[in-house]
């Protein structure tokens, strides 16, 4: 089973974070899409630039036998103008979802507002932010509140063992402590950049929806009834959580799938002036000579190809992003998919 980048809602609180943070998963979701597409082209310039030192047969000589150039460039051309038409079908599907009657759109208007009311009333505060960054923060301070009132109401009680007054310590270390974490590195997020999504992806809501509802399974009679509420309380909280992340991912998405198609609207046209440029006036005669060691027209071709690359490498880092968040947040709500997280007591 492939558990490499599935649901993010597993796992410990306090490690979450470092599930997040390894080299692979910074350079799917956190470098900049502009830099990582920088990154990819010059490791493919460099890679056929050096391929021209093994001794393979020279480049100059296959241009002048059998038109290379031609062969090479020609089929860009094509390929970039049919890529620049999916362009228009990617901005049709975001724009679909925007479109509809007046009725729909006070639907949707009615729905937004109910669940804004609805977490106001959990958050027992007045009026939740309207960024996504600052809603989230109002949302997760409210579970820490939430896990403090849960600890705060078993501390006291000389009933229960001391192994479950340890668990529930545990428990209420665990979400303050990444509460806490999310809560300080969404204070400076902006949506449109990765940092909102990024901080969504590192509060595991579901795990701690499980991890609460097994303490009340485990030891509903031992807790008293402002502990039993407590913990309902916490698990109310947490499930708000769920759908405002899924809303605020959407948005994302689009965001994101509009960004990928002035990308690649940006880069099209240069991109088809080069590979224009490269059939009418690069031949075996061109630049003739080597600097470094490698011959020019291995230079100018090189850098040809990678132009010519250039939309496609663009779209596969933003649906690498795009990708990867998808497959992380599968599963809405007390359900764990990535078996390597499991707890021996899951199950």
């Amino acid at each position: 089973m492939d558990t490499s980048d599935s649901n993010v809602d597993e796992g410990g609180g306090s490690s979450e974070h470092d599930q997040l943070n390894g080299p692979r998963l910074y350079l799917l979701l956190r470098l900049n899409r502009w830099l990582f597409t920088g990154i990819v082209l010059a490791i493919v310039y460099g890679v056929l630039v050096g391929l021209s030192q093994i001794g393979l047969t020279p480049l100059r000589v296959i241009v002048a036998s059998s038109n290379g150039t031609f062969w090479i460039f020609s089929a860009f051309i094509g390929a970039i103008i049919t890529g620049t038409s999916i362009v228009v079908t990617i901005n049709q599907l975001v724009l679909s979802q925007e479109l509809g009657a007046v009725g729909d759109q006070r639907e949707r208007m009615e729905e937004a507002m109910n669940f804004r009311r609805d977490t106001e009333d959990k958050l027992k505060g007045d009026v939740t932010p309207p960024e996504p960054a600052g809603f989230l923060y109002e949302l997760v301070d409210g579970i820490e509140d939430e896990a403090a009132d849960f600890e705060s109401a078993v501390a006291g009680d000389t009933d229960l063992s001391d192994d479950l007054q340890e668990r529930i310590r545990d428990y209420a270390d665990d979400v303050i402590g990444n509460a806490r974490t999310v809560k300080g590195n969404l204070e400076d997020a902006q949506f449109g950049t990765f940092e909102v999504i990024w901080n969504a992806l590192a509060f595991n809501y579901s795990r701690k929806i499980y991890d609460a509802r097994r303490i009340r399974a485990d030891h509903g009679e031992e807790l008293s009834d402002e502990a039993d509420e407590e913990i309902d309380e916490m698990i109310t909280v947490l499930k708000l959580f769920g759908p405002a992340r899924e809303h605020f991912k959407t948005l994302y998405f689009q965001w994101e799938l509009i960004n990928l198609s002035r990308a690649l609207l940006y880069v099209a046209v240069p991109a088809l002036t080069v590979m224009g440029l490269m059939l009418m006036y690069v031949d075996a005669n061109a630049l003739p000579g080597t600097t470094l060691g490698v011959d020019n027209l291995v230079w100018l071709t090189s850098a040809g190809f990678v132009v010519g690359i250039a939309p496609f490498v663009i779209f596969i880092v933003y649906i690498l992003r795009i990708a990867t968040v998808a497959k992380r947040t599968l599963a809405m709500g007390p359900f764990i998919l990535r078996e390597s997280a499991r707890d021996d007591d899951l199950g």
